[in-house]
């Protein structure tokens, strides 16, 4: 087993220092990205809901700190998704036996998910209506 509590060890394990451990940690995301659209069908409907909004906040006649929520709260709903379908993935890596505790984890992702739709909501009918 390899020790990661040496600083060295660690390092190695990251992907290296400096701009090589930017340029990993960029390819790693673009990796997440990747499987995320792949294999999670909510999250490639939020790509589409960002599609549809995100030039509509662009587009209408707003003060800068509306647009900034117009713009912000779909991409915050994408971000949720993100981390709701990295808990589904480590709870079913661990297994996939049903379990309280899975379900409660995977259901407060999914809670976490609908509040972040419910700010869409909320922000948009308050600032455009």
């Amino acid at each position: 087993m390899t020790d990661v509590s040496d600083p060295k060890t660690a390092r190695e394990l990251k992907g290296g220092t400096g701009l090589r451990r930017i340029l990993n940690a960029t390819g790693y995301s673009m990796q997440g990205f990747r499987a995320a659209f792949r294999t999670e069908p909510a999250f490639r409907q939020l790509v589409f809901l960002n599609a549809v909004l995100l030039p509509i906040a662009l587009w209408v006649d707003v003060s800068p700190v509306e647009r900034a929520l117009l713009l912000l709260t779909p991409l915050l709903s994408l971000t949720i998704e993100l981390i709701n379908s990295s808990i589904e993935h480590v709870v079913d890596r661990i297994s996939l036996e049903l379990h309280p505790l899975s379900k409660s984890a995977k259901d407060m992702g999914s809670a976490a998910q609908f509040m972040g739709l419910v700010l869409i909501v909320v922000c948009w009918t308050t600032i455009l209506l």
